[in-house]
């Protein structure tokens, strides 16, 4: 099975639906968005594969969250899908920070649904371990004698 990325916000009726847009276009790099509502509600919806995942992984190593990341990811993963959640406001302005289903982001989070064979080699391409503050594959790239592979292993 291929991975398949599903992300999506609420979108209420006093937000601007152009600053949701941007918030996920912020994490995922994509301008491509489905609109959609059920009864009175409406969400702003995007589906594709692992390059929806690309800007995450950049914010998570811009943001140096990897460690913490990892194990917000891991603790998402259902039999071979993985869930977790982003602040919106946050994603808003560009940066990333995690949060729960509920509460802790006012106008609801960014959720992300992804459903992979590998959910824990995913997460690892994600959100790579670290030593000492440096991703392993960077340490792998600058002549550590540590090997970890920067780029995610395709299964066939």
């Amino acid at each position: 099975m291929a991975t398949k990325v599903l992300v999506e916000a609420d979108l209420f009726p006093t937000e601007a639906e152009d600053k949701v847009r941007e918030a996920l276009f912020n994490v995922t790099g994509s301008r491509n968005f489905k609109r959609w509502s059920q009864g009175k509600r409406s969400y702003l919806t995007q589906e594709g594969d692992e390059s929806l995942l690309l800007r995450l992984r950049t914010l998570i190593r811009m943001e140096r969250i990897l460690d913490a990341s990892r194990k917000i990811m891991r603790r998402g993963i259902q039999g071979s899908s993985i869930k977790f959640y982003v602040n919106k406001q946050v994603a808003s302005v560009g940066h990333l920070s995690f949060c729960q289903a509920n509460g802790e982001s006012p106008l609801g989070p960014i959720s992300f649904y992804i459903s992979t064979d590998d959910p824990n080699s995913l997460i690892e391409w994600l959100a790579t371990r670290t030593i000492d503050g440096v991703p392993v594959d960077e340490l792998c790239q600058s002549g550590s004698r540590r090997f970890a592979p920067s780029v995610r292993p395709i299964r066939s």
